[in-house]
């Protein structure tokens, strides 16, 4: 009798989705988990005879699974106090690697080993791009990325300056208006250099750059010149920025100090003018630093990680990948929050956060399982129904069959 059979396969298809809706349920705080659905399709049919008018008498044998489909429809976001947290917007995985093998995942709760390495909490190593002297290479080839924990960004000197301000067009000649700026040597010793400014004539200033007593032990050079405005206070000479400025011997054994202070902004515009108001200086500027240690990192919306240091500077030292496959459905799950790529979903591109229609990175956040409780709910109930009916059709099929013994007793 076929009418078991029949039962059995509604058994089982029932079955497989209610381990369905238990494992979304189960999953209810999985990071980034995606919500699944199970679909069943008719088995296939049986000829038993025809109609009068030649239709044919079909009987069903049954039912099957017949996918097993994946919500990829993005989680909510939350916000975490963890540098290392990272959630998408949008399209994309994260690119992993697990000994070896490449796997994406949603789940950015990463982590630091004590080496610096960025990692998932099962251990696979979070790809990206690397740097060369600070410039991303992106379209490279992936490797793990790792953060400098421990490690120290070395001084760097200064080699340009830049002071924004006024010289007043009614100081008498002879007065002098001064501008201190903290300058770095080689060695991340700062100095407060003094620009002296000292009114010549109508429309004339000469300058002097000069360290404290004591800083440098050779003669400067370059470090003095004259300016010269033009009726309308705009600066006319020099017409260039100034180079060769030089502190030669620098006391504390620190390579020479050489400088270009800029007088033109990018823009083509002084940075000094010469007008009625009192002399003045707003800003200044220089591109030297000391020493500093390692203390964070932070991530931009491309996966742009920037490394911060005590010195309050910041170095690019890598860039998270994101991809993408053709077809998201065709990806197989292989645990621990990771998707396999395979023929039915196509080879992954990867790229940059937010371009070529990927998503782009929140910093600090994470993204929340999509699996919505209630409509599980509701899935479970039409499931344990489903399941329940099958499980009466055995029962039935069973007494009728008892009934049939009977008859020959």
């Amino acid at each position: 009798m076929g009418s078991f059979s029949i039962a059995l396969t509604g058994l089982k298809a029932d079955s497989t989705a209610l381990n369905t809706i238990g494992n979304n349920l189960a999953n209810l705080n999985t990071t980034a988990f995606k919500d699944q659905t199970t679909t069943f399709s008719d088995l296939f049919y049986q000829q038993v005879g025809t109609s009068g008018s030649g239709d044919a008498l079909q009987q069903g044998l049954g039912t099957k699974v017949s996918s097993t489909s994946s919500d990829f429809s993005e989680g909510t976001l939350t916000t975490t106090d963890q540098a290392t947290d990272m959630a998408i917007q949008g399209n994309g995985f994260f690119v992993i690697n697990n000994n070896g093998t490449q796997e994406l995942t949603r789940a950015g709760n990463f982590q630091l080993d004590n080496e610096g390495n960025l990692t998932t909490t099962d251990g696979s190593s979070v790809m990206g791009y690397g740097t060369v002297n600070g410039v991303v290479t992106v379209g490279g080839t992936l490797q793990p990325l790792q953060l400098p924990i421990g490690a120290t960004q070395q001084a760097r000197a200064s080699s340009t300056f830049s002071l924004t301000g006024n010289l007043s067009s009614t100081a008498a000649v002879g007065d002098s208006f001064a501008t201190p700026i903290t300058l770095y040597d080689s060695l991340g010793t700062s100095h407060v250099a003094t620009v002296t400014y000292t009114k010549t004539a109508n429309d004339q200033w000469s300058y002097s750059v000069a360290l404290p007593a004591g800083d440098e032990t050779g003669t400067p050079s370059g470090n003095t010149g004259t300016l010269t405005f033009n009726s309308s206070g705009n600066l006319v000479s020099p017409s260039t920025n100034v180079s060769g400025i030089s502190f030669p011997g620098m006391a504390d054994g620190a390579a020479d100090l050489n400088l270009s202070w800029n007088l033109y902004s990018g823009s083509g515009n002084a940075t000094l003018t010469q007008t009625s108001a009192a002399s003045s200086s707003s800003t200044t500027s220089q591109n030297g630093y000391a020493s500093g240690t390692y203390e964070g990192f932070t991530v931009d919306t491309t996966g742009l990680i920037s490394a911060q240091f005590s010195n309050g500077e910041t170095e690019t030292v890598g860039q998270v990948a994101l991809a993408n496959v053709a077809n998201v459905q065709g990806l197989t799950r292989a645990g621990d929050n990771a998707y396999v790529t395979t023929a039915t979903s196509g080879a992954a591109t990867v790229a940059a956060g937010d371009s070529g229609g990927l998503g782009s990175i929140a910093d600090e956040s994470l993204e929340s399982s999509n699996v919505d409780i209630s409509t599980e709910f509701t899935n479970l109930i039409v499931a344990q129904r489903a399941f329940e009916a099958n499980s009466k059709t055995v029962t039935t099929f069973d007494t009728l069959t008892q009934e049939t013994i009977d008859m020959i007793r």
